[in-house]
């Protein structure tokens, strides 16, 4: 039976269950708190309020969330470990790696890599295979999952780097990418098509933020190209509203699509970038719960069936997260 890497170890895929498949625990960024400490996080205690979240998600039947927090948005393994430590139930976390940016990247990789100032092998190579082969940050927690993203500026010389380094790392170890695109510009279909001349297997591959599009057409000719569609910005309402991502995956149900979703929130337990009090307020359906209290309801009104649901939430995370390797 094929296992699955987790923060407690390997899992086989048929204990992972329900699963949320693009979200966040923490999002920091050191640099900035370093230097200007946040409020809202020194006076918190967040990893017993991740327990609390996850013990909320269990209650629901959730056993397994994905946390693709990965360079560029602050991960910290210590965190992950600080939360195991207080969990006292069965809970997967599983984690990625990768590089999180619109646009460029760092400093430091404009300086490393092939015929730049230190010449040497390309750095994002290797921090994925470590990540993946032995483990994050000096640790023997290993990653599942490589996670890249365009957005409103495409792919930009940096980008296609990062992009070019995923597709490499994704032959040599089987293990998936997921991405963050801007559905908008139909980013979808340009990361497959690179993805795919770089080598890349696009059935195992996710294209995330799919559900910020009702252009039922555009999420068809993704799915038609093999990669699951994520639908996993429920609660962010100014990209997309509840309503109308609800209706957009009954329509893609109905359309012979449900072993090509995933849905999930893109949620945190604290984010610098919006703190809990602000998400609250901006948009309050942006949280953990809101698949299993409300969407999940909605899509039953709309005649999804349990077998989609099942299909959606259980079945195609077992699948895309099963390592081909």
């Amino acid at each position: 039976m094929a296992s699955v890497e987790t923060a407690r170890g390997p899992v086989p895929v048929e204990k992972l269950g329900a699963t949320l498949m693009h979200e966040h625990i923490f999002i920091r960024n050191p640099e900035l708190e370093i230097n200007y400490p946040n409020e809202t996080w020194t006076g918190t205690d967040f990893i017993s309020l991740a327990r609390d979240k996850f013990r909320q998600l269990k209650d629901r039947g959730i056993d397994s969330l994905v946390d693709l927090t990965v360079l560029g948005l602050g991960p910290d393994i210590r965190l992950i470990q600080a939360v195991l430590a207080k969990l006292d139930f069965e809970f997967n976390i599983i984690l990625a790696t990768g590089y999180y940016t619109y646009k460029d990247v760092a400093p430091y990789f404009r300086m490393h890599g092939p015929g730049r100032r230190v010449d040497e092998p390309e750095p994002l190579d290797r921090m994925f295979l470590r990540d993946i082969q032995q483990g994050i940050g000096g640790t023997t927690i290993k990653a599942a999952l490589i996670k890249i993203a365009t957005d409103e500026y495409g792919f930009t010389t940096d980008l296609e780097r990062v992009f070019a380094a995923a597709a490499r790392v994704q032959l040599q170890t089987g293990v998936p990418i997921t991405t963050h695109t801007s559905a908008k510009k139909k980013g979808g279909l340009d990361q497959q098509a690179f993805l795919k001349k770089h080598g890349a297997d696009l059935t195992n591959v996710i294209i995330g933020h799919c559900g910020d599009s009702n252009d039922l057409d555009y999420l068809q000719e993704v799915a038609d190209q093999g990669s699951i569609v994520g639908m996993d910005r429920f609660g962010i309402d100014s990209y997309n509203s509840g309503e109308n991502r609800i209706a957009t995956v009954a329509a893609m149900c109905k359309r012979g699509y449900a072993d090509r979703m995933i849905l999930s929130h893109d949620a945190a337990v604290f984010s610098i970038n919006t703190e809990p009090q602000h998400r609250a307020k901006i948009f309050p359906n942006w949280h953990y719960n809101y698949v299993s209290d409300d969407v999940i309801p909605a899509l039953r009104d709309l005649g999804v069936t349990e077998a989609q649901i099942r299909q959606m939430m259980v079945e195609n995370p077992k699948r895309i997260l099963a390592p081909r390797r």
